[in-house]
């Protein structure tokens, strides 16, 4: 888990910390963080990955606050599956099993996943070419949801979260404090 949140959140904290004076002082820039669709919603067995995600997301969305008044732009890219070596073997690590109870689960996903290797819809120089679009346009946006599977996986979400929203509505609305009495 340490090695995963280092790559996918400290690490691009890092960078950016390392230009935003050079930004600040130019008043100017756009920081474009490469996310996941696992950014916007959790995968089984892919927590780690999930958790450093949803990090960067939130770190995102904040930074964008405190750099916007100095001329810098955030960009979030959320992409599905690009065919690059992600799900390659001799490119991917995966944390020991310790748990019995998942064993057979956790096979099921493995064996998903190396079959989708080099079957992947994205096809990473189209997304490359998009993020170079999207780094020349004025006000660039603030996040792009980059593929057909990530589109609906977004899509997904959002509809999850207005369902959950409405079911709880009632009781939520009435927990403010009742001023008049």
């Amino acid at each position: 888990m340490d090695l995963q949140l280092t790559t996918s959140l400290i690490g691009p904290m890092n960078v950016t910390r390392a230009v935003l004076p050079v930004m600040r002082k130019q008043r100017s820039g756009h920081i474009i963080s490469i996310s996941s669709s696992a950014g916007l919603v959790g995968f089984e067995f892919c927590t780690a990955y999930a958790a450093s995600k949803f990090g960067l997301e939130g770190w995102m969305e904040s930074l964008h606050a405190e750099v916007a008044p100095f001329g810098i732009t955030t960009t979030t890219v959320n992409p599905g599956f690009f065919r690059t070596e992600l799900l390659a073997e001799h490119s991917t690590n995966y944390a020991q099993p310790a748990v019995a109870d998942y064993d057979e689960r956790r096979a099921q996903q493995l064996e998903f996943w190396k079959a989708q290797d080099g079957k992947q819809s994205g096809d990473p120089a189209k997304l490359a070419r998009a993020l170079v679009k999207i780094a020349s346009q004025q006000p660039p946006p603030r996040r792009f949801v980059a593929g057909t599977d990530a589109i609906a996986t977004a899509e997904q979400k959002v509809a999850d979260l207005k369902a959950q929203i409405d079911a709880g509505r009632n009781l939520s609305t009435s927990l403010d404090f009742d001023w008049g009495t």
